[in-house]
């Protein structure tokens, strides 16, 4: 997390919980905003990034059938 998203963040949540709560709605419809290729590039972006972090060990992994299980789990 790049600094100043560090900076946004902290003064974001220091709003009142309605605030935070409508200042969070329009991030999310923002996202709604992009296009498809503008959101399979920030996709393929992020999968890069994770497969990096894996291949230098600061991530783990497990297998889907686990993540899947915990995930049904979870929503019941």
């Amino acid at each position: 997390m790049s600094p100043r998203l560090k900076e946004l963040e902290q003064a974001a949540l220091t709003l009142p919980v309605s605030e935070r709560a409508e200042l969070a709605e329009r991030l999310l419809s923002s996202l709604d905003e992009t296009d498809e290729v503008e959101s399979e590039k920030l996709w393929v972006a992020e999968a890069e990034r994770r497969y990096t972090a894996y291949k230098a060990g600061k991530l783990s992994a497990r297998s889907a059938t686990e993540a899947l299980r915990d995930a049904r789990a979870r929503l019941k």
